[in-house]
């Protein structure tokens, strides 16, 4: 038996994959932005642990959450499903003056990756989107480029996939890898989304426990358990380092060895 955290996990996928890791018998920590919605999550997965809450659009609260998180003892897996979409028509600061899609799909991923006793595995939801991410990793805050939610939220997913690399190459006891669930008709995907929703979950929760010899791997790429190719960037060791060069100045958290 695993103990997972999974992060968002109080409805779409990270309560799928809730759900599927409880029905194999595995142990399961839920989270959700604030208390009421922690405790929402609870009462549709009685069978987790527990739930904890915690705004990822704030780096404080996200502090705060990791050590939740570490209160509770030791994970096998940390799954990063928390994440916001593209819709946003404009630049959405959070407490931090951070664009809200950075705050939340990249900074916090990193932060609670840094602070959260390591696990044996990390497994961080990316996008198909993440191909068109810009990885010159210029302006990451929007402050100087005119606002395009879709770019935004691309640049995002392509950070979590070199985020996954990274975890990978620094820290060679930790299986850490990345995926992409399909376009799927959650909350952010929207009822037309043309993928296999069913199937959207299970590769994270494959990573996050399974002991078959393709899931044991790390620093690769999955799409319905299959590896899949990524945009360049993400198994170039400069970028990397940027990308957490840059998350340790924005959040003031540095990385562990």
């Amino acid at each position: 038996m695993s103990r997972v955290f999974i992060t968002g996990s109080a409805d779409g996928l990270g309560q799928m994959a809730a759900r599927l890791l409880i029905d194999a018998g595995h142990q399961v920590v839920l989270h959700a932005r604030n208390a009421a919605r922690a405790e929402e999550a609870l009462k549709a997965v009685p069978e987790a642990e527990t739930a904890l809450a915690g705004d990822l659009s704030s780096i404080a609260a996200t502090v705060a959450l990791a050590e939740q998180v570490n209160t509770l003892g030791r994970f096998d897996a940390v799954i990063h499903n928390a994440a916001v979409g593209y819709q946003e028509p404009r630049r959405i600061a959070t407490v931090d003056g951070l664009p809200h899609v950075f705050a939340i799909n990249t900074l916090a991923p990193y932060i609670l990756t840094a602070l959260i006793s390591k696990p044996k595995r990390l497994v961080y939801l990316s996008s198909g989107l993440h191909r068109s991410g810009d990885a010159s990793l210029v302006d990451l805050a929007w402050d100087r480029r005119p606002w395009q939610g879709t770019a935004a939220y691309s640049d995002s997913k392509l950070h979590d996939a070199l985020l996954a690399f990274a975890m990978a190459r620094r820290w060679p006891a930790v299986l850490s890898n990345a995926l992409e669930p399909g376009w799927v008709a959650t909350k952010m995907g929207g009822a037309g989304a043309p993928d296999d929703l069913q199937a959207a979950p299970k590769t994270q929760v494959w990573l996050a426990v399974s002991d078959e010899p393709s899931a044991t791997v790390s620093g690769a790429y999955f799409y319905h358990k299959k590896p899949r190719e990524t945009h360049p960037a993400v198994r170039d060791v400069a970028v990397q380092e940027r990308l957490i060069e840059a998350c340790e100045g924005f959040s003031g958290i540095r990385l562990p060895d």
